[in-house]
Formats: structure tokens, sequence, C-alpha cells
């Protein structure tokens, strides 16, 4: 690959990352429920699920994901699924000032992981960029292990320099709602973000 192959993909992946969409605004949503740290945890699920697609597509696996959709609508259905139910959680049970701190000590990093891995694989808009998109950017004929292994670490890179300032704004603005009524309406914002998520995916084609 040529660096200009290289800038085209980063840019190509930093606009598509930056739109608002399920990825986002279920990251948004974890920032706001659960605070900084179970966001970037969940950031670090969206960005394997992008490497797992980008892999996918340069062994050759885009025919594959084409012909066997049932799978992917599977994975899609599942991730609808499971916004839908930490969207019911956040707006029946919510967040108290004494269960914030007690969530975060009952390590719920891998289950953050999983969300945001989940999340991805059943989001068309990722699935669009990789298996529509990144062919038109990428020589997939002629890549090599060199070239694959830069397009991961610039996925990474790009991904999170996206993502962060996301979740860091998010969960800032956590921190400055204290009171019971405040917290009242951080659980039903998040919760609306969580539904607006599940729909979102819900409502795409694929």
């Amino acid at each position: 690959m040529t660096l200009a192959g290289f800038i085209a993909y980063s840019g190509a992946l930093a606009i598509a990352a930056a739109i608002p969409g399920p990825g986002v605004t279920a990251l948004v949503a974890r920032a706001l429920g659960s605070g900084f740290r179970s966001s970037l945890f969940m950031s670090i699920g969206l960005v394997l699920g992008d490497l797992t697609y980008l892999t996918a597509v340069v062994l050759g696996l885009a025919v594959v994901a084409q012909t066997f959709g049932t799978l992917f609508l599977i994975i899609k259905w599942a991730g609808v699924a499971y916004l839908s139910y930490l969207a019911w959680k956040l707006w029946t049970t919510g967040i108290s000032t004494e269960k914030i701190e007690a969530k975060k000590s009952r390590g719920g990093n891998i289950s953050a992981i999983l969300a945001g891995l989940t999340l991805t694989l059943g989001n068309p808009k990722t699935m669009l960029f990789y298996i529509a998109l990144t062919p038109t950017l990428v020589d997939l004929h002629s890549i090599t292990l060199a070239d694959y292994s830069i397009l991961a670490v610039i996925t990474v890179i790009v991904l999170m320099i996206v993502l962060v300032p996301y979740l860091a704004l998010a969960a800032k603005a956590r921190g400055l709602l204290a009171s019971p009524r405040a917290l009242k309406r951080l659980n039903r914002t998040a919760a609306a973000f969580m539904a607006g998520a599940a729909l979102a995916i819900a409502g795409r084609a694929g």
C-alpha cells in the first residue's frame, strides 16, 4: 500500500466514526450512566468490532459475510435486544449515588467490552464501511501482512481519537449531576439514548 492509500483510509474512517450513530450514542449513554472508565472499556469493544471487520475483509471474507447474511442478522438483533435491556434497566432501576461506586467495584469491564463489540458487529453502518467501502480504498489483492498491521494500528488510533472526546465530555457532565432529581434525569436520558441506539440499529437495512 502507498502512503496515499493509508491517508485515504484514515480520513474515511475518521469521518465515518465521527458521524453520530448507534455506536457513539450508546457510548455517550454508557458514559452518562457509568462514568469514563466503563465507557472507555466499551470503546475498546467498539474498536475490537472494527478490527474484526477489517480482518474479515482483508482475509477475503466479505463475500462470505454477504452470502451468510443470517449470521449478521442474528448478531444485529442480539445487539438490539441487549441495548433495549440496558435502556429498560436504566429507566426502571436507574442509578443512585450509592450504586455508582458499587457498579464500579463489581468489575464490569468485560461486560462493557462485550457490549461495545456486540454493538459494532451488529451495526449496519460499520458493516457497510468495511464490506463495501474499504475494498475501494484498499487493494485487497496485493495487501501484505505489514500493510494489514499498519491498517490495524491506524484503525485503533483513529477510532480512539474520535471516540474518547465523546465519552470524556459525557462523563464530565455526569459528574456535575449529583442530586437525586438530577440522577433521575440522568437515568432517563441515558435510557433514551440506549433505546435510540437500539431503534437506529433495528431500523436500518441489513
